[in-house]
């Protein structure tokens, strides 16, 4: 993941070091997430940690299901994941 930006980078080391793995509610995940957050984040910073790692676990869960996307068309599609998911203070 090397040249990915540090907030995505960041934010997918935390889902994979989270207890996303194991069955949550979306009560554990909420809290878990808001644990997280610094003292001073906002709504924004919120809806965009928990959007984040909900499109992380869609795509691990489609991978259990054998959907795949082949290379190029993932290398196209890095820009506009980027621009999608990329923090909201950064903006």
């Amino acid at each position: 993941m090397s040249g990915w930006p540090f907030e995505i980078k960041a934010s997918w080391q935390s889902v994979q070091k989270s207890a996303m793995f194991k069955k949550m509610s979306a009560k554990e995940i909420l809290l878990e997430v808001a644990e997280k957050l610094p003292p001073d984040a906002t709504l924004v910073d919120a809806i965009y940690e928990l959007e984040f790692r909900q499109a992380v676990e869609d795509g691990l869960a489609s991978l259990d299901h054998g959907a795949r996307t082949p290379l190029e068309e993932a290398r196209k599609r890095i820009p506009q994941w980027i621009s999608k998911y990329s923090s909201p203070t950064t903006r």
